[in-house]
């Protein structure tokens, strides 16, 4: 018996009973359809999260005042001022393992442009935070070493802003307010878009760093330290550099408390990724489940089959039908009314992930991979469940099958 005849045996079949055909392929097409929604939402999220940690930079250390633990006591970074910029001078100096360093101190401000204001954060950095943070202007110039040594009052704003402020005009060389002092904007920032923390990385006015903390901060201490380490190879190095730079300069002797914690952002960020993985191989394989649902439904429907053409079985072994013929016709049946569930549930699947992505603020994305997956895995499990009914009908006797009534 060869395939095409047996295809369209079973397609007849089928459309003799639509209304039990098309029930039995609803449990393909719904976990068909969840299974690619499911995998899209969970690419979608991956997705996301790569582009926030490419935002954020490559290869970056994160050095913030205060420990994690005090005499025993959980304490939260940054509750204490112990980090200086002569520490973030030292460590370009003398960490070899370190690209880029750039000191930071931050706060919030009302910013003032003509008839128009803006709350947002305000970081003082140095002309270093560029490379750190691979973060270059789009419009104008970065600061410079020049308007850290005088402290100018010139800054960059990033794109949300810019929007704020400025509109459809040309923010460089205007002039802003902030904290009623006066600053001449020289750059517009790239567009970074949301952290992974979902914060807005473009509400953002960058000033000089001697400027920030002697003009609009009045501090003589860092928020934090960002380094940029040469290579992914070399990060473990840096941070173990660094470390050991200030342990030296903070005095901080063996067995004592560091009065300050050292984050490697690649690392973390990278876990983070790998759990977003986790989590959509997770959302897949719960779907699935509604797959399985679907196959034991098309094994009961196609033992019903077998049961209600047990004469015509036996009539066809009676003419010469062999019983890999019979097996054929009906595992045949099983796989094409699973494909048809399966193509319809991609449809299905694709559509609804769209809906999702376009009605929401959620990320989908459908990849080739999952409706390959789906669609393999629909055949698969109407060749697994089909075949158990299919051995059934092709090892029934022929004279008893001609005797059923």
């Amino acid at each position: 018996m060869f395939v095409l005849p047996a295809i369209r045996i079973a397609l007849r079949g089928l459309r003799v009973n639509k209304m039990r055909s098309g029930l039995t392929m609803l449990g393909i097409i719904i976990g068909v359809s969840a299974v690619i929604t499911m995998l899209a939402v969970g690419e979608g999220a991956r997705t996301s999260l790569a582009d926030s940690i490419k935002s954020l930079g490559s290869n970056l250390i994160l050095i913030v005042p205060g420990s994690t633990t005090s005499g025993g006591v959980r304490m939260g970074s940054g509750n204490t001022t112990t980090l200086v910029r002569g520490d973030a001078d030292a460590i370009i100096k003398e960490c070899s393992a370190v690209e880029a360093v750039g000191p930071i101190v931050r706060g919030t401000a009302q910013l003032v442009y003509e008839d128009r204001n803006w709350g947002t954060s305000v970081m003082g950095v140095t002309d270093q935070y560029e490379t750190v943070r691979d973060w270059p202007v789009v419009e104008g110039r970065f600061l410079t070493s020049q308007d850290d040594d005088g402290r100018t009052k010139n800054c960059l704003i990033g794109q949300t802003v810019a929007e704020q402020l400025f509109g459809m005009q040309d923010p460089i060389g205007k002039v802003i307010r902030v904290k009623k002092v006066p600053f001449i904007v020289v750059g517009l920032l790239e567009k970074k878009g949301q952290s992974p923390q979902g914060q807005d990385q473009d509400d953002i006015v960058m000033v000089p760093l001697s400027t920030a903390m002697s003009r609009l901060f009045g501090v003589t201490s860092l928020n934090a330290i960002m380094a940029k380490g040469k290579s992914l190879e070399q990060m473990d190095r840096g941070v173990r550099q660094i470390q050991e730079l200030l342990h030296q300069r903070h005095r901080v002797q063996e067995g004592e408390d560091e009065d300050f914690s050292i984050r490697n952002l690649t690392e973390m960020l990278a876990m983070a990724e790998s759990q977003t993985k986790i989590m959509a191989i997770l959302l897949g394989s719960v779907a699935s489940v509604s797959l399985l649902v679907g196959g034991i439904g098309i094994m009961n429907i196609m033992l019903v089959s077998v049961t209600e053409r047990t004469r015509e079985i036996g009539i066809r072994m009676a003419v010469g039908a062999k019983s890999r013929d019979i097996l054929l016709q009906f595992l045949i049946e099983a796989v094409v009314l699973s494909m048809m569930g399966g193509l319809i549930g991609i449809l299905f699947g694709v559509g609804l992930s769209r809906a999702i992505g376009g009605f929401s603020s959620f990320e989908t994305n459908v990849t080739a991979f999952s409706i390959i997956l789906s669609f393999g895995f629909s055949a698969a499990v109407g060749v697994f469940f089909g075949f158990y009914p299919a051995r059934k009908a092709a090892m029934m006797d022929p004279i008893e099958a001609l005797r059923y009534e």
